[in-house]
């Protein structure tokens, strides 16, 4: 089997709406039942709510992969807006470095460019660099680094997310981008089920680019997302995270690897 059938791809897009519902009721009653100010004055409710916090935005991670799934079959149209990538990756660096001490890990951010104007799909772009962040916070032990690397090759934009995790054997690698095709392959909870890396490379090459991957066991992982280095030639965009609708994107993006204190009130003051 070379591709997911594409008769599961209207079910997929039902269940996603279904748990979207439900997990909408959920979140509502929980904020009701928990308001934040009794959590701010309460450690211990702050805690287990946080747990409550946590299991929502993995379940609606889940269920915003499952409805993407139909990219895997048919490249998604995206709107690209010529966008300071720069500003871009650092902001979105910035968001997830402040969370990895949580999990005992350093952060670096490399960019030797003051500002780089490319015709990107923002949404995408931060989707790809979330997946491939939380990917390394969670294959990366305490104590270990994340490094985030933008620069620029001929005609090229380069992003790379690297670790000094476990790294991948050669094996797993053959089938890192279609691990959802093979059920005897998947990770153990909480790994996922491995739609991740086939969704990113589809948002990738969406936006005319190429996602690619190195990879030593036991030394750690490289990521790379490949870009053309071009512009519309329209006004730049403004960079500005819309975090409405109840939910943080950073923490959505990074639920799998975050633990429950990232979804702590008290923590986020």
């Amino acid at each position: 089997m070379n591709a997911a059938p594409t008769e599961l791809i209207p079910l997929l897009a039902s269940v996603s709406a279904q748990l979207r519902s439900a997990l909408s009721n959920f979140h509502l009653a929980s904020t009701q039942l928990i308001p934040a100010e009794a959590r701010e004055q309460d450690p211990d409710l702050d805690a287990r709510a946080a747990l409550l916090d946590q299991s929502y935005y993995r379940l609606l991670r889940l269920a915003n992969n499952l409805s993407a799934m139909s990219s895997l079959m048919n490249e998604p149209e995206l709107s690209l807006r010529d966008t300071d990538v720069v500003d871009l990756v650092g902001e979105l660096y910035a968001r997830s470095a402040s969370l990895a001490p949580m999990l005992g890990l350093k952060t670096r951010f490399v960019c030797g460019l003051d500002r780089q104007v490319c015709a990107v799909a923002p949404e995408a772009l931060e989707q790809i660099m979330n997946h491939l962040l939380s990917n390394a916070f969670k294959f990366t032990p305490a104590g270990g680094t994340v490094t985030v690397e933008l620069r620029k090759a001929t005609g090229r934009l380069l992003l790379s997310v690297e670790d000094t995790g476990c790294g991948i054997t050669r094996e797993r690698i053959e089938t890192l981008f279609d691990r959802y095709l093979h059920p005897e392959l998947m990770d153990p909870p909480p790994y996922g089920l491995g739609m991740g890396l086939p969704l990113c490379r589809s948002l990738a090459a969406a936006q005319n680019g190429t996602l690619m991957v190195e990879s030593k066991e036991g030394r750690g992982s490289r990521f790379t997302l490949s870009l053309p280095d071009r512009q519309l030639g329209t006004e730049v965009a403004d960079l500005r995270f819309d975090y409405s609708g109840g939910f943080n994107r950073t923490l959505l993006g990074l639920a799998d690897a975050l633990p429950a204190q990232a979804f702590s009130l008290r923590d986020q003051d």
